[in-house]
């Protein structure tokens, strides 16, 4: 059979989907088509088997994963009179080949977890088609016992002719059937039953069913038993296992009825036996292959959560203590030495990690990648997940040789330790997750405790990571103005312009709030591009409407991910002449830090926007530790000197040390032919005080906090501290 392509994309439109979805129940039915015995045309049977495949991909996709649609898709290939065994084996095979091949073309589910799924739906599938069928078997061969016996009993007491047709549907029958008296005496067995249990008929005739228990009977089935043979219930139906005479389980679906005399009174007991061990050992299988991972053997995240689930359910003094182990660096062994190198030590490390948890209530699971989890509970967890962390990170110390090569394994580790009933299984391994990461970004290959507020932190800023994009949609930023004040004559000089969120739920943020968040996605380049915008359409409004001057120049900051955007210098002349605010009228601010270590193809953006008449700013200058020989490479005409200099200067005497740093540090600025901007500015005292040495302008609470834009204007000159 020719394999079908690839399909593409996660995007599908529905046209596709569906095309996809009748290619698989081609491959379907060209499978089991043979093996059916149906009237049915082959076109007829695909629309038969259609609405199946439709909800085998449904359940596939499905929140909550659900598995009935799965079952009944069994119990449909059985009224399909897809009843050969071969059919079903024929069917889980192409399930498990192309049902996420073709139809698991989704949206937002981890290709691991589509196949941890469709292994259950198989389980189910199968399950559902083994009922359907025994269902179908025992109504059927029921119905003949029951007419075989009354022509048997008929026979007795009138003709003997019946008997061998009796005897011909007793001996043919394809499930094992046996009569006993009520006293539990097997009086006779057909061929099928006696196969069953081994062939010799010896072992099964004559012999009592008491001697028949087994340990995994429940206590019902023998509490039913006892009902049926004193005539309270006519028949129940049950699984149960027996012993073969060589000590084998055979496994049956068993049912029991109850055969009464002319009188009514309770005669003789019927067992219909279908043997069921082959189909639990596949469902066995399936159950492993569905909740264990498929390179390393250990339980997979179904397992894990499922005994997670457990641990934590509401019991007086029960506790719990997890480890989230993720590997240091193991990225860079993918990278460097492929993925069959990197798949030979999760399997080393899989092995040692099973020797760390061999105490009763300790389990070792891989949640996928390089991520681990080791699970203990019972008396103790305090101590006894302490103890299990140490042994996570000693049995990683020991190099891996893999190729001839030794690798140094190191991990990060996540402690969550509690009492059970408090957290359900995704708050834990959130909570897990979390503290896994902060021991990453203290170095790694240590332990760390869950922490509460830690928690809420981390979450609150993956809550605001994934609502920036929308809120850049939905308007929620805004600018505040805060003025830049000429020193020597006190007019207001220019203005900063600073972002802020208004966010639904938190308020207003700063920047120090979503920044750093906005860098490490990538949104800060069109959010950057949105505030230089509004901020240079503000200046161009204030120069229209101020004839006396208004603020002649806008600052905006830059960050480092915007420095290194291709578009800067591209983005800057298009909002400049899309407004018709001159270059000279717009200052970019670049910390220093950014700035460190630059190499010309850094700094040659800033250089061609320096040509155009763009004013660049030093920012937080003094906190960087640069090299003041750099300033004379860099294409910048202010400074902006931290306010960590000037601090000293709120009192009155000022602090000697500083006023000596700011006076140099200008008379260094000037030299090079660069205007000083001083930060912070909160006193009139600062603000005397920098006059005197000579900066050009300042900004601060002295003068006015960051506000609207028509208050520019709007100086307070009041201390602030």
């Amino acid at each position: 059979m020719k394999l079908p392509s690839q399909p593409s994309g996660s995007g599908a439109e529905p046209d596709d989907v569906e095309d996809r979805l009748r290619r698989f129940v081609t491959i379907w039915s060209r499978a089991i088509f043979p093996v059916t015995a149906t009237s049915l045309t082959r076109a007829e049977f695909e629309g038969h088997l259609l609405p199946l495949a439709r909800s085998l991909s449904a359940a596939l996709h499905g929140r909550p994963f659900d598995t009935a649609p799965a079952h009944r898709a069994g119990a449909g290939l059985v009224a399909a009179h897809c009843t050969d065994p071969d059919a079903l084996s024929r069917t889980l095979g192409v399930v498990d080949s192309y049902l996420v091949l073709y139809c698991g073309t989704a949206r937002d589910t981890p290709s691991e977890e589509l196949r941890a799924r469709c292994a259950r739906l198989q389980h189910a599938m199968a399950a559902g088609f083994a009922q359907a069928l025994r269902e179908r078997t025992l109504v059927e061969q029921e119905a003949i016992a029951r007419s075989a016996l009354s022509a048997r009993s008929a026979a007795e007491v009138a003709l003997h002719a019946t008997e061998s047709r009796f005897r011909a549907v007793f001996d043919g029958a394809a499930i094992g059937i046996g009569i006993a008296d009520l006293d539990g005496n097997v009086l006779e067995v057909n061929e099928t039953l006696t196969r069953m249990f081994g062939g010799l008929e010896h072992h099964v005739r004559s012999r009592n069913i008491s001697e028949w228990g087994h340990p995994e009977d429940g206590p019902h089935v023998w509490r039913l038993y006892d009902e049926l043979v004193r005539g309270e219930r006519e028949h129940y139906r049950v699984e149960k296992p027996y012993y073969r005479g060589d000590g084998t389980v055979l496994w049956t679906n068993l049912t029991v009825s109850l055969l009464r005399d002319a009188e009514g009174f309770p005669q003789y007991q019927l067992a219909l036996m279908e043997d069921t061990t082959e189909r639990r050992l596949l469902n066995l299988r399936l159950r492993y292959e569905a909740t264990h991972d498929a390179l390393t053997g250990l339980p997979n995240r179904t397992l894990f959560f499922e005994r997670l689930e457990k641990a934590l359910a509401p019991a007086d003094g029960a506790r719990f203590g997890l480890c989230y182990l993720d590997l240091d660096g193991f990225k860079a062994i993918n990278d460097s030495l492929g993925h069959s190198a990197g798949d030979r030590l999760l399997v080393e490390v899989a092995d040692r990690l099973q020797s760390c948890a061999t105490a009763p209530g300790e389990m070792v699971a891989r949640l996928g990648g390089d991520e681990f989890v080791a699970l203990t509970t019972g008396a103790g967890t305090e101590r006894g997940v302490v103890e299990l962390a140490n042994r996570i990170l000693a049995v990683l110390a020991t190099p891996v040789r893999i190729d001839g090569r030794e690798l140094t394994v190191r991990g990060s580790v996540g402690v969550v330790e509690g009492p059970a009933g408090e957290r359900t299984p995704a708050e834990v391994l959130r909570s897990a997750d979390i503290t896994m990461y902060r021991a990453k970004s203290a170095g790694g290959n240590r332990f760390e405790f869950a922490d509460a507020e830690a928690d809420a932190r981390a979450i609150t800023r993956h809550g605001l990571t994934t609502a920036l994009p929308a809120a850049l949609e939905r308007g929620e930023f805004f600018i505040e103005y805060q003025p830049l004040v000429h020193l020597g004559d006190g007019s207001v000089h220019g203005a900063e312009a600073l972002v802020r969120w208004c966010h639904p739920q938190h308020g207003v943020l700063g920047p120090d709030r979503f920044i750093p968040l906005a860098e490490n996605t990538g949104l800060i380049v069109p959010l950057g591009r949105w505030v230089l915008q509004e901020a240079v359409r503000q200046a161009r409004f204030w120069q229209t409407r101020h004839s006396d001057g208004g603020p002649l120049r806008i600052n905006v900051n830059l960050s480092p991910t915007q420095l290194h955007h291709p578009r800067l210098v591209a983005d800057t002349v298009d909002v400049l002449e899309r407004s018709g605010l001159e270059p000279g009228a717009l200052c970019l601010e670049v910390t220093e830090s950014a700035l460190i270590g630059a190499d010309d193809d850094l700094l040659k953006p800033l250089r061609q926007l320096a040509e155009m008449g763009v004013d660049i700013a030093l920012d937080d200058f003094g906190t960087g530790y640069s090299n003041l020989a750099n300033l004379r490479r860099l294409p910048v005409s202010v400074l902006k000197l931290d306010r960590s200099f000037t601090r000293g200067m709120q009192q009155h005497p000022a602090d000697p040390v500083d006023l000596k740093i700011v006076e140099g540090i200008v008379s260094l600025a000037h030299s090079l032919e660069l205007a000083v901007t001083v930060e912070g500015v909160e006193t009139g005292a600062q603000a005397q005080q920098l006059r005197e040495l000579g900066c050009d302008t300042a900004q601060g609470w002295y003068y006015a906090r960051p506000g609207a834009p028509d208050r520019i204007h709007s100086l307070v000159l009041a201390d602030a501290v």
